[in-house]
């Protein structure tokens, strides 16, 4: 292995943040450093496939018969799924609170397996990409860096809009009342926390945070571009990457009856947990079957329940890396990844948002110019198919947003992270 590290990544059990570690963990094993995934017992073999180190953990008592990757989160999403029609601020009672539950059983459930895991290998540096705390990563002796792979406003600051609000920058009129329904659903679960954290011998949260800072390393995934103009400075251990794709999805032809057709290409993905909702998928690709375009879907979970019509192709698990590059437009849920890969390849959006801090970003590309939000459920087709129209005949945002896209893939994300988390490494292993 030579000057090699051990290097140990915990992603939370979704797609997104998982990828996000896969593309940064791909660059630190080509470099010949040793990378570890501890990851959610659903991702049996998905990690290894990749050449990874794998070790397993439970977030809760495992179910009888094989799940596919993540199936939890897709299960709890589905359920789920009727309270997303309600505004921002009613879900922070009815599905923010309750993801946050989970979250934290499932941290209490797998703390003596993590720092059994984290034992064994003897990292020189673990790396989270999570949004809750989990004490074993900060008592095991070894460097923490934290990946936040969510929209920047989690990183708090007075004088932008509440992390999943969606409200506006410009307008704080609706800032404060958030704030306050948050603290009246949240207080309690935070202190639970917060008290578990300590009784564990990691470092006290901070007011109302659930996962910790790192003091050697944060690094968030977003573009300049979209970020935000912040009221108090991030302190040196806060580095911005603009974007993080990884290199290690599938090879992707188009078919031969899209490549043949006429009209432009749109790629539709609610995400891995966003596209259990059968019934709205459904609806946007009936939507889009009245127009004259052609449609890539990343149909997801449910795959054998969601119909297609003509001038589309789908399939359960998209390469999406490597679909964005071909295609004009993407019509999204929302969330970081599929946002920040957007931009990446400077493709505009619509966005439809469900839960979390997918409102942000939503809100954050309209502001920005990049696409259009829409109401998820509240929307006329004639919405849909009009904001599709008007962003595919602006040319001049279609220029636009390829030098974004050729600025943001210069940067070369993963490159730079994986520097970065080995210099941590470096510095722990030399001490």
């Amino acid at each position: 292995m030579g000057s090699g590290r051990t290097i140990v990544f915990w992603p939370e059990s979704a797609a997104g943040p998982t990828n996000n570690c896969i593309g940064i963990g791909h660059v630190l094993a080509q470099r010949g450093h040793r990378v570890v995934f501890a990851v959610e017992s659903s991702w049996e073999g998905k990690l290894a496939a990749l050449g990874f180190e794998e070790h397993l953990v439970d977030l809760a008592e495992p179910p009888e018969g094989p799940v596919d990757a993540g199936q939890f989160w897709k299960d709890f999403i589905t359920a789920t799924a009727p309270e997303f029609r309600r505004p921002t601020i009613e879900q922070l009672e009815t599905v923010t609170a309750p993801i946050w539950r989970e979250l934290i059983d499932g941290a209490r459930h797998c703390q003596d397996r993590l720092a059994g895991i984290l034992d064994d290998v003897e990292p020189d540096v673990v790396v989270e990409d999570n949004v809750v705390a989990f004490p074993a990563l900060l008592t095991c002796g070894a460097p923490f860096v934290r990946l936040v792979s969510c929209n920047p406003l989690e990183i708090v600051d007075p004088l932008l809009p509440p992390v999943f609000s969606g409200l506006p920058t410009a307008d704080p009129a609706d800032w404060a009342t958030f704030r306050a329904e948050y603290e009246r659903t949240h207080r309690d679960l935070w202190e639970e926390l917060s008290t578990w954290v300590r009784e564990e011998g990691a470092p006290p949260l901070p007011d109302l945070a659930f996962v910790h800072t790192s003091t050697e390393l944060n690094l968030y995934l977003y573009p300049q571009l979209a970020d935000y103009q912040r009221s108090i400075a991030l302190d040196p251990t806060w580095q911005r990457l603009p974007s993080s794709v990884r290199a290690t999805d599938a090879p992707f032809t188009l078919p031969a009856e899209l490549a043949e057709g006429d009209g432009a290409l749109v790629y539709l993905s609610l995400g891995s947990l966003g596209s259990a909702d059968v019934e709205l998928m459904q609806r946007l690709i009936d939507v889009l079957a009245t127009t004259d375009h052609r449609v890539i879907v990343s149909k997801g979970p449910r795959h054998e329940e969601i119909a297609l019509r003509g001038r589309m192709w789908g399939a359960e698990v998209v390469p999406q890396t490597n679909v964005l590059p071909l295609v004009d437009l993407v019509i999204t849920h929302g969330g970081n990844n599929t946002t920040t890969e957007a931009l990446h390849f400077g493709k505009p959006m619509v966005v439809l948002p469900l839960f979390w801090d997918q409102y942000d970003n939503a809100q954050r590309v309209a502001e920005i110019g990049r696409g259009v939000r829409l109401d998820t459920y509240g929307f006329a087709d004639e919405e849909l198919t009009g904001a599709i129209d008007r962003l595919l005949a602006d040319d001049a945002l279609r220029q636009r947003m390829t030098m974004d896209g050729r600025r943001i893939r210069a940067f070369g994300g993963t490159a730079v992270a994986a520097d970065r988390i080995a210099a941590v490494a470096e510095r722990h292993a030399t001490r």
